[in-house]
This record gives structure tokens, sequence and C-alpha cells, in this order.
């Protein structure tokens, strides 16, 4: 009997193994992936491709349909979620869609670092304007001051500036999350903030939906908070392009 049952776990687990690696030989699905920009930015590491635009509502109601993102977002009468940046996630949230779009996207995507962020959006971001106070500790107070004009009205994916690799928004009102812990020695797991990028770089807690009710470090708080994917791998229809 002892035989048997082992020789059923045998077979059991042989199948397993046989539909993993069939599913692995599946390739990635487009119907997941984002649309990426028309030219990788060029990382220190090598090329990083960049999805486009931000998550939008109806993409990350997908996650929530499928049971693995637990926050469900709405949308404002006279929006589209189609074309509307998902908002009001905090990195943790951000960390449940990742998790989720790699095993249906079967392509790795991840969150950019705080400096492939900001590297890639120099390009359309304003100049920094000259500190109202010169005395270091007094620039909290010049930060503040200096960050207050900029939009904050929740727009359509792709009405602000487009980078020269053809990412958009990375001027617009919605902070991406980054994947870069505030202190760089804490392990992700064990970190309280992580850093996201705008207008200004944030520091925001974990725990932060709506960073209007306090959360950032520095300045301002952000107007919305959302995110952004980016790829180490090249998409699949790259070679076509």
């Amino acid at each position: 009997m002892n035989g048997r049952v082992a020789l059923v776990a045998g077979i059991g687990a042989t199948l397993f193994a046989v539909a993993a690696a069939a599913l692995s030989l599946r390739g990635p699905d487009p119907a997941y992936l984002p649309a990426f920009a028309a030219r990788p930015w060029a990382g220190t590491s090598g090329d990083i491709y960049v999805a486009k635009y931000e998550v939008t509502v109806a993409e990350w109601n997908r996650c929530n349909d499928a049971g693995a993102c637990s926050l469900r977002l709405k949308t404002r009468g006279g929006l589209d979620p189609a074309t509307t940046p998902a908002t009001g996630l905090n990195w943790l949230d951000t960390r449940e869609y990742v998790a989720w779009i790699n095993r249906r996207a079967r392509h790795p995507l991840r969150l950019p670092t705080r400096r492939e962020w900001n590297d890639m959006a120099a390009s359309v971001l304003p100049p920094k304007p000259d500190p109202i106070f010169t005395d270091p500790a007094l620039r909290w107070a010049a930060d503040y001051l200096t960050d207050r004009d900029y939009p904050r009205a929740l727009r359509p994916s792709g009405t602000f500036s487009e980078s020269r690799e053809g990412v958009f928004d990375l001027d617009g009102s919605v902070w991406e999350w980054t994947s870069e812990c505030y202190h760089e020695n804490t392990l992700t797991e064990h970190c309280a903030a992580f850093w996201a990028g705008g207008l200004h770089l944030s520091v925001l807690s974990i725990f932060t939906r709506d960073p209007a009710r306090g959360g950032c470090a520095v300045g301002a708080p952000p107007a919305h908070l959302g995110m952004r994917l980016v790829s180490d791998r090249a998409p699949p229809d790259w070679a076509q392009r």
C-alpha cells in the first residue's frame, strides 16, 4: 500500500513539473503587458523598458477582480477607467499588483528605483527653483514654499509631457512609488517608508494612500499616489518594432 501511495505521489509530482514547464514555455501574455515606450531608457546596468503610462484604474481593477489586490478603485464622474491613472495606492498595494501582474503577464515587471525614476524623468521635470532661504536649518521651509506650484487635478493618461524615450506624465499630478527604501541599508521587508517620484521626490510611509493627510517627509505633499511598471527584459514585440 505504501508503495502504491509513493507511486501516485511520484506521478503527481511529475505531472506538476510538466505543467509548470509547459506554462513557462508559453511565453508572455500580451493581454497583461503594459504598453511600453517607443525607446528603452539607458540605465546604468543596461536598457530598461518603461511603461508609457501609469497603471490605470481599469488595469488595477483586473487585479482586484482576480482577488489578488485588496483595494477596489472607482473613478470620478466624467473620467474613463481605461485612461485614468490608478491613485490612492500605498506601497503595500503596489506590491500586491506587481506580484499579480508578473504571474499573469509571465514577463518580469517591477517598480523603478529612485535613481532610475529621477534620471528618466530629468528631461521633462522643470528646473528646481532657487531656494528662498540659504540657511541649511531652514531648508525644509524653502522646499515647502518652492514645491507648492504644481498641478493637483487628476487628468487622463498622456495629458502631461512626453520624455525623449516616449514616457508620458512623469511631470504630472501623480507621484509614482519606487522600489527604494528611504534608508538604503534597510531590507525591503523591514522598510517603513519608500521614495515616490514626482515634481519633487518624496518619502512616504508604506501605509500612505492620501498624501494630503500627511506622510511626506520634506516639502509639500504629493497630489496623488500611483505606480508605473518597468522591465529589464525587452517586450516580446520589440524585435518587430
